[in-house]
C-alpha cells in the first residue's frame, strides 16, 4: 500500500515537472544576449503589434482557460533542450517519447534519391511500378513539385542559422525562405508555403489566415497599407501605410500572422479527409500547444490506384522546411496507402485517427 502511494507521488511530481517545462514561451527561448525576440524584429520595422491575448477555451466549460500570448504553439512549445529532436511521440497524446522503430526496406534495390535533381519531382524517383499523379498547370502540386532544394544532403538549419540536432529525419531540404526569429515551425511552414504559392500565381485574395483569436489577416488589407492592432483580445485594422506589394512586406505580414495562428487555428481552416482522395497540400494535423503538423508533397499511383506520398514539415525551434524520410524504410521516403495505419508514424511526431485533412484556403 505504501509503495503504490509513493509511486503515485512520484508521477504526481514527475507531471508537475513537465507542466512546468511546457509553460516556457518561445520569446523566452529565443531571448538570450546574442538573439533579439521576434517580437523586437517586428516592432523595429515599421509593421508594430502589441501583445495579444488568446482565449482557450475549457473543454469542461466553455470558459476561458489560458491567456497569454498569440504565438500559441511558439508560446507552450518543449524547447528543443527539454524535447529533444528526433525522438517519437506517444500515440495517445502526441507528447514525445523516446523507443526505436522496426523498420523495413521492401526496396533494398531501387535508388530513390537523385543528387542531380534539384526540385522534389527530379530529386525524388517514384517507386517501382508507381507513376506520380498527373499535376495540373497552375496547381499547388506543380508548385510543389518544382519547388527549388537545396543541394542534396544539405543539412536541415535552424532560424539562426545554427545545424538542428537531428540530421536523420529529413530526405530533402526546400529552398523556402525562413524569418530570422523563432517562428516559422511546423504551422507557420505550411502557411508559408501556401501563402507563396499564392503570391506566386497570382492570387493574393487567398492570403488569408486566421489568429488563434478568430481574427483573419488579410494580405490584400496588408498590402493596402492597414496594420494590424492589438488591445488585449481585440484586434482591428488601421490604415497607416501607403500601398506596398513588395516582396518585404508581404514578408513582415507572415511574421505577424506566424506569431498569431498556429496549429489551433489551422484546426479551424481544416476538413478532414481521406486516403482514397489524397492530394498534394493535404495535412496530417493535430491541433494544440504544442501540436504538429506535416504536408502532403507529392502523391503517386501504382496500377491498381494505390497511392504513395511524400510528406514535408518544419519543426521547433523554428527551421527549413524540409522533406521526411519514412521511419520504416531506410532508403524510400514514400509513404504507401496500404501501411498508413493509426498511430500513424512520421520520424518526429505521432498521429492520432482523425488527423488526415484538407486546408479549406
Amino acid at each position: 500500500m505504501y509503495k503504490k502511494r509513493n509511486f503515485l507521488i512520484c508521477i504526481f511530481i514527475t507531471a508537475a515537472t513537465v507542466l512546468s517545462a511546457c509553460s516556457k514561451t518561445a520569446l523566452d527561448r529565443i531571448n538570450t544576449p546574442n538573439t533579439k525576440s521576434a517580437r523586437e524584429a517586428i516592432e523595429e520595422s515599421e509593421y508594430t503589434a502589441e501583445p495579444i491575448s488568446v482565449p482557450r477555451q475549457s473543454p469542461e466549460s466553455g470558459t476561458e482557460l489560458f491567456t497569454g500570448t498569440g504565438e500559441t504553439d511558439h508560446a507552450s512549445a518543449f524547447a528543443e533542450t527539454r524535447n529533444p529532436d528526433g525522438v517519437e511521440s506517444s500515440a495517445e497524446t502526441g507528447r514525445a517519447v523516446s523507443g526505436e522503430t522496426d523498420r523495413t526496406d521492401t526496396a533494398a534495390n531501387e535508388t530513390f534519391i537523385i543528387p542531380e535533381g534539384n526540385t522534389p519531382g527530379t530529386r525524388i524517383r517514384t517507386p517501382q511500378g508507381y507513376t506520380r499523379v498527373p499535376a495540373e498547370q497552375g496547381s499547388l502540386a506543380e508548385f510543389i513539385r518544382n519547388y527549388p532544394l537545396k543541394e542534396d544532403k544539405s543539412p536541415v538549419l535552424l532560424y539562426d542559422g545554427t545545424k538542428k540536432r537531428n540530421q536523420t529525419a529529413h530526405a530533402a531540404v526546400f529552398s523556402l525562405p525562413i524569418e530570422a526569429e523563432d517562428l516559422q515551425q511546423c504551422a507557420d511552414s505550411v502557411i508559408r508555403l501556401y501563402a507563396e504559392y499564392f503570391r506566386e500565381t497570382g492570387q493574393d485574395e487567398k492570403i488569408a489566415f486566421h489568429f488563434v483569436n478568430g481574427f483573419l489577416a488579410e494580405y490584400v488589407k496588408w498590402r493596402e497599407g492597414y496594420r494590424i492592432k492589438v488591445n488585449g483580445n481585440d484586434v482591428v485594422w488601421e490604415k497607416t501605410a501607403s500601398y506596398d506589394d513588395s516582396y518585404e512586406s508581404f514578408a513582415a505580414y507572415l511574421r505577424m500572422v506566424f506569431a498569431y495562428a498556429g496549429t489551433l487555428s489551422m484546426e479551424g481552416e481544416a476538413e478532414e479527409t481521406t486516403l482514397g482522395e489524397l492530394e498534394a497540400g493535404d495535412v496530417f494535423l493535430q491541433g494544440g500547444s504544442p501540436g504538429h503538423v506535416v504536408l502532403v508533397l507529392d502523391v503517386c499511383e501504382n496500377a491498381d490506384g494505390r497511392k504513395a506520398f511524400l510528406l514535408g514539415q518544419g519543426y521547433m525551434p523554428a527551421q527549413e522546411f524540409h522533406v521526411l524520410k519514412n521511419p520504416k524504410r531506410e532508403e524510400d521516403p514514400w509513404y504507401y496507402e496500404e501501411e498508413v495505419t493509426y498511430p500513424f508514424q512520421t520520424p518526429e511526431y505521432t498521429f492520432i485517427q482523425g488527423s488526415l485533412k484538407r486546408l479549406a484556403l
